[in-house]
């Protein structure tokens, strides 16, 4: 069992191997493994107990780990020293450094082998405690499963087949060696015999050779069949379903990049709500800043492609060579020095977020010093992991911040060819109607500027748009065209992708951005950011500045709280610009699209601009990206899971009062008004509060609720004690009030008669009852508030009735397995 504990150690880690450039780790975790076995012999022959087993096994792995890679500080070459455990614990550290700065396959550097062999190690220990010290080979998986567990994480593509079957067939072997001992510790087997044949007169008799054997080849042959085709199973189903192996069955598909790794993620319009915790007015994430204005927004994605009814991004291809490592970002296209000023934000995200592969970084962002496998697309700058989230971490972001005037966005000159030929497309299948609204809109406009603040200002003050959270996520062209002509009701999602689509009709490089507004500075120079905050705009090119947002957004009470309209593109200051730039025209000189309809009026306050309330909520869920019906799913099967036991009891206790309702018999259909056990001469009304219930029945009911509330608020109750032995011993414990004594004394006094007098009680059920309910709210108020929230979700005396429950129906499974194990023996005799 020792040398099969190891080799399914060894088997598993085997798995470990895309984790890792060479295979220099292999030789550190067997050496790990062996290190280990020999403690659990040592231990075993000196009869140790096995906690002290554990801890050979982990005095041989230190041993190990110190002889190898802190030698040189240790005593006598091998015996840990201060100074050598301390040699240890650097080089993890350093390991672990290289391991968050890495991307697998990482290099086999001494830090991360000595991890590895350490990993590796701990499993060796839980599995030779649970296989061979314990005898309990099935939950030694479990340890050898945590291996498969690390690069499955890690790594989009899993596992192979061939080191998945390698890790199984060990586990195998270890139950398959486990069984074996087991068995052959009672002895020599006892089996069933073929039956021997008798000659025929004059016939030479046969050798009996097999007569002496064992019939078991059946049952061996049957075992191992049903292994392979389980490891078959394991290994063929998962790479047959769609969608779990991006790299085609066996992995024989590949994807041809040479080591580029696509990044796939859900529609960013929708998973947005996947990254944010889902509770109203909740803290996403902190930062401080050294921006003596007010912060820019926070971008998360840049969505560069409209395909007809949606935005996204174009596909990501990460390469190793993208990995931030401390390095300047490439950098932003068209942002000159001259119109920027640097600004440095440190940020924090809350543990609470979850699934946050992006980074909320303010654009363009220079330099990023964060922890982890973390990358950068270098046309859109936006910051990602294939590995990591950014929940619970910090990080330091050096981003230029345009500080355009209006003379420089007027006077822009023309734009480059490659900025124009994939931030202009727009799909042949967009309606000819908005075509020629975007026509409308910005009809007489002399510059580009002056297009893109006539297209902010019909959104937010003329085209009598209304912001409105309910409004769904537009899910077609169709829906588009309805926002812009019809119903002009939304929030940031249809202001953002509208304004952008109309800039890249007018031939405006455009694009949607994706994030967080500033927030709400709560100090100075420190600022939160809600999950309110969440936002979407459009970002526009400008030569010699850049990318440049705009906010077609309502802001303020009727649109999104914390939006801000930027300086650069109010009507007041517009009016003034410089050479070529254009007056901009009131409200009431409108383009011929406006419909001169009325302001908009607030219809959401103070809500995630994600559209995460009411309707929307819902809709988006449905938009084709993430989808929230599995984790609520789940959720509501972990609630049902832990309200079986607080489900049980409520049942077990109406049950049994249930039980005491008469039913009527033969005698009420035969008489009207009376009762079966009804006495002679008695009136059919005594006869039916006589036979209400049954005295005795209502009195042990009575007493087994106030036994299973006494177990379930913790409080002690001895079987051997009499009904007033307990109620003595129970009234002194809770010091009672007149009431509450009472009560415990009449449930006592019932029990009491009902089990020794044999005479009916004097108290009827619903008193009895009455009495239980005070009794069981003295114990609770007796007791701490840890324990009476137990006694409600998990009430110990459900519990253990479930666990007689469970424990009798593996008795009758295994009374079953047994019969089926003997089926064959049967119909051979037969």
């Amino acid at each position: 069992m020792t040398v099969m504990a190891g080799l399914a150690t060894l088997a598993g880690s085997i798995g470990l191997y895309p984790l890792f450039e060479s295979g220099g780790w292999f030789w550190a975790g067997l050496g790990a493994v062996l290190a280990v076995a020999g403690a659990g012999v040592l231990a075993r022959r000196l009869r140790l107990p096995a906690v002290v087993n554990l801890l050979f096994g982990l005095a041989g792995l230190l041993l190990y780990l110190n002889l190898v890679y802190a030698s040189d500080a240790a005593w006598l070459g091998t015996i840990p020293s201060p100074e050598s455990v301390g040699h240890l614990g650097d080089l993890s550290e350093s390991g672990w450094r290289a391991a968050n700065r890495y991307a697998a396959p990482v290099p086999v550097l001494p830090g991360i082998e000595l991890m590895t062999a350490a990993g590796i190690g701990l499993v060796a220990v839980l599995v030779d405690l649970l296989a061979v010290r314990m005898r309990r080979a099935a939950p030694a998986g479990l340890p050898l499963l945590a291996m498969y567990s690390v690069p499955a994480a890690v790594r989009e593509d899993g596992v192979s087949w061939l080191a998945f079957g390698v890790g199984a067939l060990g586990f195998l072997a270890l139950l398959m060696a486990d069984a074996r001992e087991q068995v052959g510790g009672w002895g020599r087997t006892v089996s069933s015999f073929r039956q021997r044949e008798v000659p025929l007169a004059g016939a030479d008799p046969r050798p009996d050779e097999g007569s002496a054997l064992p019939d078991a080849a059946a049952l061996v042959a049957s075992g191992r069949r049903i292994a392979a085709g389980a490891v078959a199973i394991a290994v063929l189903v998962p790479a047959a379903v769609p969608g779990l192996q991006p790299r085609g069955m066996f992995g024989l598909g590949g994807d041809g990049n040479g080591g580029t790794q696509t990044v796939t993620t859900p529609d960013p319009l929708v998973s947005l709500k996947r990254e944010l915790t889902r509770l109203d007015d909740s803290v996403v994430l902190t930062y401080r800043t050294n921006d003596p204005e007010a912060p820019d927004y926070l971008r998360l994605y840049a969505l560069d492609k409209f395909e007809g009814d949606r935005w996204t991004y174009t596909q990501l291809d990460s390469h190793p060579r993208d990995r931030l490592d401390e390095r300047e970002l490439p950098p932003p296209p068209g942002l000159s020095v001259a119109s920027s000023r640097e600004v440095t934000t440190r940020v924090r995200v809350r543990p609470e977020v979850r699934d946050m592969s992006f980074l909320p970084v303010p654009y363009a962002p220079s330099e990023v010093s964060i922890s982890g496998d973390w990358r950068v697309d270098t046309r859109s700058l936006m910051i990602y992991s294939l590995r990591d989230s950014a929940d619970g971490r910090a990080y330091t972001v050096t981003s230029r911040r345009a500080e355009p005037t209006i003379g420089q966005l007027a006077a822009a000159g023309n734009h480059p060819a490659d900025i124009v030929s994939r931030y202009t497309a727009v799909p042949k299948n967009v309606p000819r109607e908005v075509k020629q609204l975007a026509e409308q809109v910005t009809a007489g406009s002399a510059t580009t500027l002056a297009q893109a603040v006539r297209l902010q200002r019909w959104f937010t003050l003329s085209g009598g748009f209304t912001y409105d959270l309910s409004a769904p996520a537009p899910k077609h062209g169709s829906d588009l065209v309805d926002f812009l002509l019809h119903s002009k009701r939304g929030y940031c999602e249809q202001f953002a992708a509208s304004m952008a689509l109309m800039a890249r009709i007018l031939g405006i490089p455009s694009r949607v951005a994706m994030g967080y507004t500033s927030g709400s500075e709560v100090r100075p120079g420190q600022w939160v950011v809600r999950s309110r905050d969440a936002h979407a705009w459009p970002e526009l090119y400008f030569e010699g500045t850049g990318w440049v947002r705009f906010e077609p957004t309502p802001s303020g009470a009727g649109g999104q709280g914390t939006a801000a309209t930027p300086e650069y593109t109010l009507p007041e200051t517009t009016g003034g610009g410089g050479e070529g730039s254009e007056s901009e025209p009131a409200p009431e000189s409108s383009s011929p699209a406006d419909n001169g309809g009325p302001a908009p009026q607030p219809s959401a306050r103070g809500r995630n601009d994600t559209g995460e309330t009411g309707g929307a909520a819902a809709q988006g869920d449905e938009d084709g990206g993430f989808s929230a019906a599995p984790w609520l799913a789940g959720a509501v099967l972990v609630l049902l899971l832990l309200a079986v036991p607080m489900a049980l009891r409520t049942f077990t206790r109406r049950r049994r009062w249930a039980a005491l309702i008469p039913r009527p018999g033969p005698a009420s259909r035969t008489r009207p008004g009376a009762r079966a056990g009804a006495r002679p001469g008695s009136s059919p009304g005594a006869v039916v509060r006589a036979a209400a219930a049954d005295p005795a029945g209502a009195a042990h009911a009575a007493w087994r609720e106030m036994r299973a509330d006494a177990l379930d608020h913790g409080l002690e109750w001895r079987a051997s004690d009499s009904p007033r032995a307990t109620a003595r011993r129970l009234g002194e414990l809770l010091e009672l009030d007149a009431e509450g004594a009472q009560a415990l004394a009449r449930i006592a006094r019932a029990e009491e008669l009902a089990r020794y007098a044999l005479s009916r009680s004097p108290e009827p059920p619903e008193r009895l009852r009455a009495d239980v309910r005070t009794v069981r709210e003295a114990f609770a108020a007796s007791v701490g508030r840890g324990a009476r929230w137990r006694a409600r979700l998990l009430p110990p005396s459900t519990m253990a009735q479930t666990w007689d429950t469970l424990q009798s129906a593996g008795n009758r499974a295994l009374d079953a397995t047994a019969r089926l194990n003997e089926l064959p023996a049967r119909l051979r005799r037969k």
